[in-house]
Formats: structure tokens, sequence, C-alpha cells
């Protein structure tokens, strides 16, 4: 048989991988995360026809002939560059600014991808948009421990923030000069005990005629002396373990703005909303006014991500050939930021892709007239005796 019937059907072979691939990246065109494929051809074995000889004295050397025996793929290789931005306003979903992976579990299967499109389940576990759970790390008191395992990401729905105790208040402001001696001004501010119990703080400031007397009702006093409105004697009152700082105190005429400034102390809140960092951190905020970390998402990088092996749904195993992974916190060691409320959208180039469509096809048409062309030779053949 002729050799370009075989080689035809390569290029017939060859091509139709090619179309396959296209198709599969124009069907992906919307698809959360996807990244693109595109074939790479390469020529099979060549059959060597003629040797090279040597140059000798009285005649030159001759170069080998050898006739190819059609194509072959080499490979399919992965475009993992960065995807468009999709604005979707869902906290949960999260985008990467960068290189990485987010890591999620599938059973007792550990898989990674670009897809960020996450939700809470039943549970309350951060999920994706198949079921597989979110890995990451689960903060203790606020803090993600050095050297913590991943898990699953959960939001605590039930968490509750302990009650801060008031060690310590800041009085600010300016106590009026002009004000006559034996008048009396009263601040109060509400201080927290170890339970959160809250009680009222109120100092009495009494005017002297050296300066202003603070009590504050249960043995707590102290003397302020001023000159030329500037603080220069007392400035410290303790009461009933909270210390109350009035170094910051004025005494210049006509304003009247002494208050207390901050309390130290909280009460007990329980968990109100939660918002996602740039850094993949889960942060709540409690009924106190108080901010807390949750949890932090993981990313993961490989040295070669071309290597990784496609198992569908957006998401990859890692390979022979891809290194194994390396899971850190989102914009730190070489990884990309999170952007919350933010997709990252499918890097397919339809103008590209139809071109390679294109491409395809009349590689394929040509290659199939390679095929006919080799029969009509084949028919010439059997045709030379009737």
């Amino acid at each position: 048989m002729l050799r370009s019937l075989y080689s035809g059907i390569s290029g017939l072979r060859s091509h139709q991988t090619m179309l396959d691939v296209t198709g599969n990246n124009i069907a992906n065109v919307n698809t959360t995360g996807f990244k693109a494929s595109s074939v790479q051809f390469q020529d099979s074995l060549s059959q060597l026809v003629k040797n090279s000889t040597l140059p000798q004295s009285g005649s030159g050397g001759s170069n080998p002939a050898q006739v190819g025996l059609g194509v072959q793929v080499a490979g399919i290789s992965t475009n993992f560059a960065q995807g468009a931005s999709q604005s979707t306003g869902v906290p949960t979903d999260l985008m990467i600014a960068g290189d990485g992976f987010f890591v999620v579990r599938s059973g007792a299967e550990t898989r990674y991808t670009r897809n960020g499109g996450f939700t809470f389940d039943a549970n309350a576990r951060l999920v994706s948009a198949d079921g597989a759970l979110v890995q990451g790390w689960t903060a203790q008191n606020g803090v993600i421990q050095p050297g913590q395992g991943v898990g699953d990401i959960r939001l605590p729905v039930d968490a509750t923030l302990p009650a801060t105790p008031t060690t310590g208040a800041t009085v600010t402001g300016n106590l009026p000069a002009e004000t006559a001696v034996g008048d009396q001004l009263v601040r109060d501010v509400r201080v927290y005990d170890a339970e959160g119990g809250s009680t009222m703080l109120a100092l009495t400031f009494t005017r002297t005629a050296g300066g202003w007397d603070v009590a504050d009702g249960a043995g707590g006093t102290a003397s302020l002396a001023f000159t030329d409105g500037k603080l220069t004697g007392g400035g410290t009152l303790v009461s009933g373990g909270v210390t109350v700082d009035l170094t910051t105190v004025t005494g210049f005429a006509d304003v009247n703005t002494v208050a207390f400034d901050t309390q130290n102390g909280e009460p007990a809140g329980t968990l109100l909303s939660y918002a996602l960092s740039d850094d993949g951190s889960l942060i709540g905020t409690f009924s106190n006014g108080e901010t807390q970390v949750l949890a932090r998402v993981a990313l993961a990088t490989f040295t070669n991500p071309g290597g990784l092996e496609k198992t569908g749904s957006s998401q990859y195993v890692p390979s022979v050939n891809s290194g194994q992974p390396t899971l850190g916190t989102a914009g730190a060691d070489g990884m990309g930021k999170i952007v919350s409320g933010a997709l990252e959208m499918s890097n397919v180039d339809l103008s590209q892709e139809f071109t390679n469509l294109i491409v395809a096809q009349r590689g394929f048409q040509a290659n199939a007239r390679i095929i006919t062309t080799s029969d009509e030779v084949l028919q010439e053949l059997t045709n030379l005796k009737r």
C-alpha cells in the first residue's frame, strides 16, 4: 500500500483531535474558571530510503533521503492565563487574582480548582457548586495557629465572643477655668465586668481653689492642678479596678468639653455577619461591635500547573509531572490575592478558537484529499491489467 494513504489517515486522526479540543473550548466559553487547551502536532517516524555518505577525495557526500510516515499529536497543553473578572456581589463567590488554586475535598480525594463559586450548606460548611468541601484553617480565639493542618471551613453561626472586663478608661477634653469654686461637673461611662455585666462609672469634678478634685463616689479620688491651662499635678484615678487616665485633660477658660473618650471593656457578643478579606480570611462581626478571624481559605501552587490532570467540574488532581502542591495563604509566597464577590471567567478566546476551527477543518479536508488521491493512484494501478 502507499505510504501517503496512511499519512493521510494519521492527518485525519490528528486534526479530528484538534477539532475535539477546539469544540470543547468553545463549549466552555462561559464555564467559571475554565482554562482553554491547545493541540501540538509532531511528525511521526520517517522511513530511511537512502543513507547519507561521507565526502570522498573525488566526490562529495550525500544527505540521507527519508520519507515521513505521517503526523501525530505530541500533546494537549492547558493555558493557565488569568481569566477576566465577573462581579457577582455574592460574598462567598471568590476569585484568585494571580497564581494558585482553591483546595477542595470530595470524599477522601483532594482536588484543586480555579472555580470559586462557593456557598454554605445546611451544616454551615463552605462548599463548591458540586458539593466539594472547601479546605482551609480554622482560627482558635481569632488566631490561625502556625503549622495547623487544613480542614473543612465552617461558619460558626452559634459563636459567642467572650466579654472583656474594663481595666482602663480615658478622659479627655477641657475643664472650664472660670467655673466657681464648689461647682461640680459629672461625667459617666458604661464599664463591664468579666461576665459582661455593665455598670456606670461616674466621675464628679469639683472646682477647688487650686484646680479640680475628682471622685468616683466609692473612695477613688484624684486632684488635678493646672498652670496656664496645662495639667501639672495628678492625672490618674483608680476606681474599682479601672484605671482612669486623665493626663490629657486641660484647664483653659470658656471651654467645657471634658468627657470619657474610651474604655477597653466589651460585653459578650454573638455572630451577626461575616466577610472575606483578600488574604482569604473569614472575618465575623459580632453584636458587641468586635470583629474576629474565624477561618482562612487555603490556596495551593504547583511547580508545573500544566501537568495537572482534569477531573471534571473545573477541578484538577496532581500528576507525576505537576509536582506536589504547596499550601499557603493568599497574597504570600507567590500566591495571588482573593477577591470576594467576583468569579474568574473562562479564558477561552473565541476569535482564536474559531480560527483554530477553520485551520482544523481545512487540515482535515486536505488529509482527506490525500486519501482520495492515493485511492485514485491505486485504482489506476489495478486497471493496468484488464
